[in-house]
């Protein structure tokens, strides 16, 4: 019992710093990266679909990113998605594909991104701590109705605690790279 709820709280944690991670390669750092525009909601074939499924990325300089269309039907409503994003970029059409260039950040986007990023690592954070809320629920609750002693379940909050905090290291550690990532020059 109390390993079940313990796997199950350290799956959830491990989804949040997932979800934050994925969440901090959305930020641009002035270098050009495919994470920024592939889940980019594309008009294409009568839906909207993520621009990853309808087009390669490559990236032939730090600071460019080249969005290459399997049908080359899709030009232009990629052209238009990327236009119509909060991306703030003016997309090139060559005819082939769809060429975007990276200014450098100004140091006071720079800022602006680190504060960003803090938010986002604090909404990790505060998953982290409601999965483990949920948890302590689950295993007050086992302890009251006589499936375990107090003693396990001192011992259970324990792991739990250190779980915890395991998992908010790693948002903290992920953190600290993309900090240093925007605010390099």
């Amino acid at each position: 019992m109390i390993e079940l709820v313990l796997d199950d709280v350290d799956d959830r944690m491990g989804k949040a710093v997932q979800h934050a991670r994925q969440e901090f390669a959305t930020i641009r750092t002035g270098r050009a990266t495919p994470a920024l525009v592939e889940r980019l909601p594309v008009e294409a074939y009568g839906e909207e679909l993520p621009l990853q499924q309808l087009a390669s990325f490559t990236v032939p300089e730090a600071r460019q990113l080249l969005i290459t269309p399997f049908d080359k039907g899709n030009l232009g409503a990629i052209e238009k998605a990327i236009q119509h994003s909060d991306l703030g970029m003016n997309p090139s059409n060559d005819g082939h594909s769809v060429r975007l260039v990276f200014p450098p950040l100004t140091e006071e986007r720079r800022r602006d991104l680190v504060k960003i990023v803090r938010q986002m690592a604090e909404d990790g954070k505060v998953a982290i701590r409601n999965a483990r809320r949920d948890a302590r629920k689950e295993l007050e609750k086992a302890e009251k109705d006589g499936d375990m002693s107090a003693d396990d379940l001192q011992r259970a909050e324990k792991d739990l605690d250190k779980r915890t905090h395991a998992h908010e290291a790693e948002i903290d550690q992920a953190l600290e790279q993309k900090e240093a990532e925007l605010l390099e020059v």
